[in-house]
C-alpha cells in the first residue's frame, strides 16, 4: 500500500470515528451497554423519546432551544451513569461550534430544571390541602367581625342587677307585695333593645336559627312559642328588655359580657335563682318595672 493509499485510508477511518466521539454517540453507547431502550431511559427522566433521538443523532434543532438540550442531556448522562457536568460541557462545546448555541441562548437564557424533579401528584395535593387551610382561617377570621368570642360567664348565679340599694327601715312594703302578686307565671317572651345595634341571636336547641341581627332602639323581638329550647348568644345582655305575658322580668345580665347558649324560654326565664324574698325588702328598694323606650 503506498503513502496516498495509507493516508487515504486513515483519514477515513479517522473521519468514520469522529461521530462517536460527540456527547449524543456516547450517551447512546452507555445506554446500550446498559441494556436499555429509549423508553427506559424516558420512564426514568420524563423525557419524550423523540428528544432522546434528537440527543442522540445530534439533532439540536429539532429542541426548542439549547439550553434545553443540556439540561436533557444531563438527566441523560445520569440516567445511564456518565458525568453529567462533563457531558453538559461537551454539548456545549458541540453547540458553540456548530453556532446553534449562540443563536438560541439570544432567546432564551436560562436552563429548564431537571424534568425528573417536576412535582409530582403528592406536592399538588399538599398544595390544595393548604389552600383550603387558607380558606378556613379566612373564614374564622371573618366571622369574629360579627360574633364576639369572649369566656362566658356563669349563668347558674342570680343576675347582680337584683341587688338592691340600703333604705331606709321602716318604709312601707305595699308596692313590693303588689309587685309579688303581679310576677309573671308565663306567657309569650318578648326582648326588647334598650339600645341602637344591640348583636343578637336566638336559635333553638337543634341549633336551627330562629333570628339574627342589630336590634334597633325600641325593637322587639318575640320568642316563637313552638321553638324547641329556645337560647340567645348576645354581647350586651344588660340592654335587653325582657318581659313574660307582658310582665318585667329581670334581666339576664347587669354589665355588658357575652352570654351563649342561654335558655330563654318563659320556664327557663322563670326558673332562674329567684332574688331575696320581696316581704323582706322595704318599698323603697324594689327597682320599677324599666320604662318603655322613648324614640329618639
Amino acid at each position: 500500500m503506498g503513502y496516498s493509499e495509507y493516508g487515504m485510508a486513515e483519514e477515513e477511518t479517522t473521519e468514520a470515528e469522529l461521530p462517536l466521539e460527540n456527547s449524543g454517540m456516547r450517551l447512546l453507547r452507555a445506554r446500550e451497554a446498559a441494556g436499555l431502550s429509549r423508553a427506559d431511559i424516558a420512564a426514568r427522566t420524563k423525557i419524550a423519546e423523540r428528544h432522546l433521538e434528537s440527543i442522540e443523532t445530534s439533532n439540536f434543532g429539532a429542541l426548542a432551544s439549547s439550553t434545553y438540550a443540556v439540561g436533557f442531556a444531563r438527566s441523560y448522562a445520569r440516567a445511564v451513569g456518565l458525568d453529567e457536568r462533563q457531558i453538559a460541557l461537551d454539548l456545549r462545546e458541540e453547540l458553540d461550534s456548530s453556532g446553534i448555541g449562540e443563536k438560541r441562548r439570544t432567546v432564551q437564557t436560562f436552563e429548564p430544571g431537571d424534568p425528573a424533579r417536576v412535582p409530582g401528584s403528592g406536592m399538588a395535593w399538599l398544595a390544595g390541602l393548604g389552600g383550603l387551610l387558607f380558606l378556613a382561617a379566612s373564614y374564622f377570621i371573618w366571622r369574629s367581625l360579627y360574633a364576639p368570642a369572649v369566656e362566658l360567664p356563669d349563668l347558674a348565679a342570680p343576675p347582680e342587677a337584683s341587688v338592691t340599694a340600703p333604705v331606709q327601715p321602716g318604709a312601707a312594703s305595699g308596692a313590693a307585695v303588689a309587685a309579688a302578686v303581679a310576677a309573671p307565671t308565663g306567657g309569650e317572651v318578648v326582648f326588647t333593645a334598650m339600645e341602637q345595634g344591640i348583636w343578637v341571636k336566638f336559635y333553638d336547641a337543634s341549633g336551627a336559627q330562629l333570628m339574627q341581627k342589630q336590634m334597633a332602639l325600641g325593637e322587639t323581638y318575640a320568642v316563637p312559642a313552638t321553638a324547641n329550647g329556645p337560647q340567645i348568644w348576645t354581647g350586651r345582655p344588660e340592654m335587653l328588655r325582657i318581659t313574660i305575658g307582658g310582665k318585667a322580668v329581670p334581666p339576664l345580665a347587669d354589665k355588658q359580657t357575652t352570654l351563649k347558649n342561654v335558655p330563654v324560654s318563659a320556664a327557663a326565664l322563670l326558673a332562674r335563682p329567684a332574688t331575696p324574698p320581696v316581704a323582706a325588702v322595704p318599698a323603697a328598694a324594689v327597682l320599677p318595672a324599666a320604662p318603655a323606650p322613648a324614640v329618639r
